[in-house]
């Protein structure tokens, strides 16, 4: 009887057990990210909406040349980033990698790559979501999780971005920039590049190296853009960040705007602060005009 029973309760359990494992194959999830949810927090209300910089930026009628590009492969598959740079041009332009913010490469970061091409640089602007564009804060959360869940393949792009600027339209100087996402990134192409990358600007980057012995390696000028109200990073998180390259004797220059808040240089979101978006812009224009001119 003891046997009969014993051996009913574990067909039982085995059972019970096969259907736990298919029911966490059905409903799995991405893994928690923290990151992603305070973006999402922060982006809740928001669209990704066409704004002025779309007829602000500058053109083809306005002797600019724009188009997207193959940049390299990853896993087998051509990535496709958006270069733009001035039509005039009769010598190699500096290079600039533009980093996406949460949104994606989406309109509104392709008219500010020609924004930033104008000034007289070749612009790359890289693919982090393999293609697609988030509509939605949820669709943003869900492609930032992936895209950060795959921490080899974002370096691998980067790497990739650099490296076509290198070589394909021999930029004499190499920059990176990004915004909110995008703005880790930069900061990632820095520890990726820390000898040979010439510049680097970080807006609202919500995940700095503060540890000295990580930042020791860098060698390049760095502008740093955030906001007082931001909680990821927090001003005592970019003081640290700051601290740390300062004690380190690095070239920073840190910039922590009053009653700005994160994405406070995104002209579609809620949070958009235009007098210190302006100031940001002017500051980043100077820092690559002295730095890779």
């Amino acid at each position: 009887m003891r046997l009969f029973i014993a051996l009913v309760l574990g067909t039982f359990l085995v059972v019970m057990g096969w259907q736990s494992n298919l029911f966490a194959t059905e409903t799995q999830l991405p893994p928690r990210d923290n990151y992603a949810d305070y973006m999402w927090q922060v982006h809740q209300n928001e669209r990704p909406l066409p704004t002025d910089i779309l007829t602000q930026a500058p053109t083809e009628d306005d002797g600019m040349s724009a188009e997207m590009v193959s940049y390299g492969t990853l896993e087998g598959e051509a990535i496709a980033g958006y270069l733009a740079s001035p039509k005039d041009s009769d010598r190699p332009l500096p290079g600039i990698i533009v980093i996406h913010e949460w949104w994606g490469l989406n309109d509104n970061i392709k008219a500010m790559t020609r924004k930033i091409a104008e000034q007289g640089y070749t612009a790359l602007a890289v693919d982090m979501y393999g293609g697609e564009t988030a509509q939605t804060p949820e669709k943003a959360r869900e492609l930032v999780t992936e895209a950060r869940n795959n921490r080899d393949r974002l370096q691998e792009n980067l790497i990739l971005a650099y490296e076509y600027l290198e070589l394909e339209t021999n930029a004499p100087t190499i920059a990176s920039i990004g915004w909110c996402f995008g703005g880790s990134l930069s900061l990632r192409t820095a520890l990726l590049f820390p000898k040979t990358l010439d510049a680097a600007v970080i807006y609202y980057g919500g995940e700095l190296e503060t540890e000295p012995e990580v930042l020791k390696p860098l060698e390049m000028p760095i502008l740093g853009i955030f906001g007082e109200l931001d909680k990821r990073p927090s001003p005592e998180t970019v003081k640290e960040f700051e601290t740390a390259l300062q004690s380190l004797n690095k070239e920073v220059d840190v910039y922590i705007y009053p009653n700005a808040d994160h994405a406070f240089a995104n002209p579609s979101g809620e949070r958009y602060n235009p007098e210190a978006a302006a100031d940001a812009w002017e500051k980043t224009r100077e820092f690559f005009s002295e730095y890779l001119k």
